[in-house]
């Protein structure tokens, strides 16, 4: 790498950490079966494995907590739909973040669900409650490409919420979390999961 190239990256990753610049991250899992029968019954479990939110603090290897609300802000073990609510807590950080679910796609070889950080539902703050800011978005997503199965997690527009009104009095430890524990913590754990939606763990 020339020392222009490396200059741009340290200039961009201190742009990060001030919450002047964003980054994109994608995770992806695959997994291949015999035939088409068994990719489509993986795919038929993905949809149950994607939806089932609570489910995912039970994976091997996962230690932060997703916790499912409807639009009332009331805890639920449904299906999400669109304006419900995850609350996510991770390992030594008690604080909680918050995203809200934006739209949900469904067809017959795919499926997918996007969230963005929003504030705590359950009062009246405006302050986004999460570390990144609340234009930054999360998709989960399995999708059946013959006898493959993929798990995603894409992250777009990750920028660290540490300026202004959305971070309120969080924006030291926003910094923390997201250029810390988070920066090494999401590969493993969104690893996890994309591993899990495309069947090659199957314990929850």
């Amino acid at each position: 790498m020339g020392a222009d190239n490396i200059i741009d990256k340290l200039k961009h990753e201190w742009e990060v950490l001030t919450g002047d610049a964003s980054k994109d991250k994608t995770f992806c899992s695959e997994q291949k079966y015999a035939n088409e029968a068994e990719a489509q019954a993986a795919f038929t479990r993905g949809l149950t494995k994607l939806f089932a939110v609570n489910s995912w603090s039970q994976l091997p290897g996962i230690n932060s907590t997703f916790k499912l609300y409807n639009q009332q802000g009331q805890p639920t073990q449904t299906k999400p739909e669109p304006h419900y609510y995850i609350e996510i807590i991770l390992p030594g950080v008690n604080v909680e973040n918050w995203v809200e679910i934006e739209s949900i796609l469904e067809d017959a070889n795919s499926a997918q669900f996007t969230v963005h950080p929003c504030p705590n539902p359950l009062n009246e703050s405006d302050e986004t409650q999460h570390f990144f800011v609340k234009e930054a978005s999360s998709t989960f997503r399995i999708e059946r490409q013959g006898t493959t199965l993929f798990g995603y997690q894409i992250g777009k527009n990750e920028k660290i919420n540490n300026h202004n009104y959305q971070s309120g009095v969080r924006a030291f430890l926003n910094t923390l979390i997201a250029e810390g524990g988070w920066a090494g913590f999401q590969d493993i754990q969104w690893g996890k999961l994309t591993d899990y939606l495309a069947g090659k763990v199957e314990t929850a």
